[in-house]
């Protein structure tokens, strides 16, 4: 099994998000995954899934118990997390278009948050041009002055959801 020093952060914790957290750690990352929902935090705490996937239960329950994965609010992934995976909602809205609009809620709290290097990447579903789009709102975040006076040091992946 892989052993790794650095902590990895999925920010959202439906079915992609904590999928994608119950893998990593089961190859040996740390892993942080954070969710908004507190009720589902608590459920998560206690190895109660909110959604089902086959096993995934299991490796949650193991992976916890060894110390490989816990569950705690994105402002605290995002602090204490190098590698910061975006897995959050993404629907369409009535004119057909994805609503990014959580993804740039994470942007801007990464900028706020974050100091020192950070890999953001984009997990959730969304159109093509979005990790650039991602990267530019990183940027006009930090240049909106939400960075504390820190300078931005980042590098955006794109990691679509069900590669």
């Amino acid at each position: 099994m892989l052993k790794s020093n650095m902590k990895i952060g999925v920010i959202g914790a439906g079915y992609v998000g904590l999928t994608a957290a119950a893998c990593l750690a089961e190859v040996g990352h740390h892993v942080c995954c954070a969710d908004n929902d507190l009720t589902k935090l608590e459920r998560l705490n206690r190895d109660e899934m909110p959604v089902f996937e086959p096993h995934l239960g299991d490796l949650v329950a193991r992976n916890r118990g060894e110390g490989r994965l816990e569950f705690g609010l994105p402002e605290q992934v995002i602090t204490d997390c190098q590698a910061l995976f975006i897995c959050v909602g993404t629907p369409l809205g009535d004119s057909g278009e994805v609503d990014l609009s959580a993804v740039d809620a994470v942007a801007s709290l990464i900028v706020r948050m974050a100091q020192g290097y950070r890999i953001v990447i984009q997990k959730s579903t969304v159109p093509v041009g979005s990790c650039r789009k991602l990267a530019e709102s990183l940027q006009k975040s930090a240049a909106d002055g939400r960075r504390n006076g820190l300078s931005p040091h980042w590098d955006v992946v794109a990691n679509p959801e069900f590669l």
